[in-house]
C-alpha cells in the first residue's frame, strides 16, 4: 500500500508541478510530511529524506516536461543557462544547510516562503511588449502566433538565481515556485515561456541538489524508485495540459496552490 501511494503521489505532484513550472517539490514535500505524521509506513519521511526524494523525483518530472516543451519551442534555454550559473552553486549550499534544520522550523519557514511567493502574483505585472534600449539583453520569442519582447539583466539574473538555488536546495522545491513569478513579474516573461524555461532549469538544479543529498546519505532508495514512474508520467501530462490552458488560468492555479500549501505548512509548524 505504501508503494502504491508513492506512485500516485508522484503522478499528482509531477502533474501540478509541470503544469505551472514548479517542478513538483512544492507539492510533494507537504504531502509527504502529512503522510509522515498520519499514515503508518511513512516513518522514514524525515525532512532530509523528503527533500532528497523531492529533488530526485524532480529530475524525471522536469526532464519529461522539458522534452515536451522543447517540441513546441517554448523554452528560452539561453536565459535558462544564464540563471543556472547562480542557481547551481546556490543549490549545493542549500542542500548542505538543510541537514541542520529541525522539523518544526522546516515547516514554518517553508510555509512562510510559499505564502510570500504567492503574494508576488498580486503585484501588477510589467507589460511584455515594452521598448528595450539595450539590445544585448533583449529576448524575442514567438508563441502561439504572438511576438514577445523582454529583457534579462545579467547580474541581476545571477544574484537572483543564486538566492533561488540556495532556497531550492534548502527546501527541496526545485526553485520553480520562486523563479516562475520572478521571470513573469521582474523580467516580463509570458507565463508559458516562464513555465517551460523553469522546468528546463529545474532539471539541472535538481541533479546537483540530489547529488549533494545522496552524498550526505539522505536518500531512502527503496521508496524513491516508486516515485520515479509517477514523476515521468505526471511531467508529460502536466506539460501537455499547460499548453492548452490560458496564461491567466495558469497564474490563478499557481496562486491558489501556493496559498493553500503555505497555510497548511505554517499551521503544522506552529502546532508541531
Amino acid at each position: 500500500m505504501v508503494f502504491l501511494i508513492c506512485i500516485i503521489v508522484g503522478i499528482l505532484t509531477a502533474f501540478v508541478g509541470s503544469l505551472v513550472g514548479l517542478g513538483g517539490g512544492v507539492i510533494l514535500i507537504p504531502i509527504l510530511i502529512l503522510l509522515y505524521q498520519f499514515v503508518p509506513g511513512f516513518e522514514w519521511a524525515t525532512p532530509q529524506a523528503i527533500v532528497g526524494i523531492s529533488l530526485i523525483t524532480m529530475i524525471f518530472t522536469s526532464l519529461a516536461s522539458t522534452l515536451a516543451y522543447l517540441k513546441d519551442g517554448r523554452v528560452d534555454y539561453k536565459t535558462g543557462l544564464l540563471f543556472l550559473f547562480g542557481s547551481i552553486p546556490g543549490s549545493i549550499l542549500g542542500s548542505w544547510l538543510n541537514q541542520f534544520m529541525e522539523t518544526e522550523a522546516f515547516l514554518l519557514y517553508f510555509g512562510v516562503l510559499v505564502i510570500g511567493i504567492s503574494m508576488l502574483f498580486f503585484i501588477k505585472q510589467k507589460p511584455h511588449n515594452r521598448t528595450v534600449s539595450n539590445g544585448k539583453n533583449q529576448r524575442t520569442f514567438h508563441v502561439d502566433g504572438k511576438v514577445y519582447h523582454y529583457t534579462v539583466s545579467t547580474w541581476f539574473a545571477f544574484f537572483l538565481s543564486l538566492i533561488v538555488g540556495t532556497l531550492s536546495g534548502l527546501f527541496g522545491i526545485g526553485g520553480g515556485s520562486i523563479m516562475v513569478p520572478a521571470m513573469i513579474l521582474l523580467f516580463g516573461f509570458p507565463v508559458h515561456i516562464a513555465t517551460a524555461t523553469s522546468m528546463f532549469m529545474i532539471f539541472f538544479v535538481s541533479i546537483i541538489g540530489a547529488t549533494t543529498h545522496i552524498a550526505l546519505g539522505h536518500i531512502v532508495w527503496e521508496y524513491v524508485l516508486f516515485f520515479i514512474p509517477g514523476a515521468w508520467i505526471g511531467g508529460k501530462l502536466g506539460a501537455k495540459v499547460s499548453q492548452i490552458l490560458k496564461g491567466k488560468t495558469l497564474e490563478w492555479i499557481l496562486r491558489i496552490t501556493l496559498v493553500l500549501i503555505g497555510i497548511r505548512m505554517i499551521i503544522n509548524g506552529l502546532t508541531g
